[in-house]
């Protein structure tokens, strides 16, 4: 087996009534971690964007003290809101060793058919970057990506499901906590509980 080769460390996190996926494309190095958890580096907006988008908050799920995240209250509130949380790349070479998409050398992509599956009431998808958006596009075969701020539709044995691209929640790209959320607040409130 080649050493190089890093496998996703989390397993779904796909609550009771799932109705929406959010799919990245894969976690940083572990020492970039904060947490155990999906978007686990403390620079990322990614539970910022939460909290500002349902209680008006960015600080909601922030552990300021020690830097990290409020796991516990983030996995309830998941839980209540039917949002379900994974990766598009289950097995990944990195080029330069840091969490760049761009350094990413996917080695096996996610199964989403299969993810979609263990949550029959999902009704939407959203990718948070350009890679996990194409890794998507690829394992649903769909016949085109949606842009930025857009959103294609395909059909899976008989449920309808809506795919949406929004902005990656990366602090390298440009724009506050609260201009990343008015970007997701309206499919994010359409598609959850």
């Amino acid at each position: 087996m080649n050493q190089s080769v890093e496998h996703h460390p989390l397993t779904p996190f796909l609550p009771a009534g799932c109705r929406l996926l959010m799919l990245g494309s894969f976690p940083p190095p572990h020492q970039r971690w904060s947490m155990d958890f999906f978007y686990p580096n403390y620079t990322n907006d990614m539970w910022r964007i939460m909290g500002q988008v349902f209680y008006a908050d960015k600080d909601r799920f922030v552990d300021k003290q020690n830097k990290t995240f409020k796991l516990k209250l983030l996995c309830r509130f998941l839980e209540e809101k039917g949002i379900g949380l994974f990766d598009t790349a289950i097995a990944v070479e990195r080029t330069q060793g840091n969490a760049s998409d761009s350094n990413l050398k996917v080695v096996e992509r996610t199964d989403v058919k299969a993810l979609l599956e263990r949550i029959p009431a999902c009704e939407a998808i959203i990718t948070t970057g350009q890679l996990a958006t194409q890794l998507l596009q690829q394992s649903l075969e769909l016949e085109k990506a949606p842009a930025i701020g857009q959103s294609v539709d395909f059909q899976i044995e008989s449920r309808n499901i809506r795919c949406y691209r929004l902005p990656s929640s990366s602090r390298r790209l440009m724009g506050s906590v609260e201009q990343k959320a008015a970007a997701y607040a309206e499919i994010l409130k359409q598609h959850t509980k």
